[in-house]
């Protein structure tokens, strides 16, 4: 995985830089427990008439909500931490990923399960943009392991929604289409986050992003380390092929043509007999039609 530093505003370039790095891929699972009862007969009986115990029903399986409401028909959310306030709303707002791969950030409302609340929070649903260029030379800043970094990026909000939620009531908010459009430039990518209270600011915003750990799945995801407290979830739609990027964020090949570093195999014994670094060359070759002709007669 690669990890990715951002350009800082007032500078001559305008990206951050990309450092490469093992990407963790943090999983969220939540659930609830279940009782099994078994049937179970009893030892036969000595008697003749060989009578066993009736089976012990079983126990039904009971849920309970995280957030039950009271008389009121809310839960009460007066004096919540920070903290309390990040998991509701982890909770309540569905990513895209968390929807299944849809175009849309979804508020769930599951009355007596989830709320509503009796006091609303406020909520900041903000949309990235994320432009990669590859590290120009040995200079600039280090990564924040000491390491180079293989790639910048610059970042830009495109969108923000602030919600009053207390699902009470179910919301949906589209994805920019142009930020989320298969057919976006190879060097951009784009970065979803929820966050408590007022909007992000830019001393508040990632320094570095992790490229290249992130899956399909809702739990596998490059992680992103966010300057604040306040940021309940988030989301990374990473570019498709940053190896292909100028230094000011521009394609500059085929990405079909450009491969993924890190995804060729290299020879294990390089030597000065082999015309490339990845397979020797056969010093002979066969034609396959003399080896699967068959035999004259």
């Amino acid at each position: 995985m690669r990890c990715v530093p951002r350009r800082i505003p007032g500078r001559k370039d305008s990206v951050v830089p990309a450092v490469a790095a093992l990407a963790v891929a943090v999983l969220f699972t939540g659930g609830c427990s279940s009782a099994h009862g078994t049937s179970r007969s009893g030892d036969p009986s000595e008697s003749a008439t060989g009578v066993s115990e009736s089976p012990s029903p079983s126990p039904t399986p009971s849920l309970t909500p995280p957030y039950p409401t009271g008389a009121s028909g809310c839960h009460d959310n007066k004096g919540w931490t920070v903290e309390e306030s990040r998991d509701w709303v982890r909770l309540v707002v569905n990513t895209p990923k968390e929807n299944y791969g849809g175009d849309e950030v979804k508020v769930v409302s599951l009355p007596g399960y989830n709320g509503p609340l009796c006091r609303k929070i406020t909520v900041q649903v903000e949309f990235w943009k994320l432009v990669y260029g590859v590290a120009n030379g040995a200079d600039g800043e280090r990564l924040s392991d000491g390491t180079r970094p293989a790639y910048y990026f610059d970042i830009r909000r495109v969108k923000r929604v602030e919600l009053h939620a207390d699902a009470s009531v179910e919301r949906k908010i589209a994805l920019p289409t142009s930020l989320y459009a298969t057919d976006r430039s190879p060097c951009e990518g784009a970065l979803l986050s929820i966050t408590l209270g007022k909007p992000l600011t830019s001393k508040e915003l990632p320094e570095e992003v992790e490229v290249g750990g992130g899956g399909e799945a809702a739990w596998d995801r490059a992680p992103v380390d966010f300057r604040s407290q306040r940021v309940a979830d988030y989301e990374l739609s990473e570019p498709s092929a940053p190896q292909v990027c100028s230094p000011d964020g521009k394609p500059t090949a085929d990405p079909a043509d450009v491969p993924t570093p890190g995804s060729q195999p290299t020879d294990l014994y390089p030597t000065d007999l082999y015309p490339t670094d990845l397979y020797p060359t056969p010093d002979k070759s066969y034609d396959i039609d003399d080896v699967l002709r068959s035999p004259t007669p």
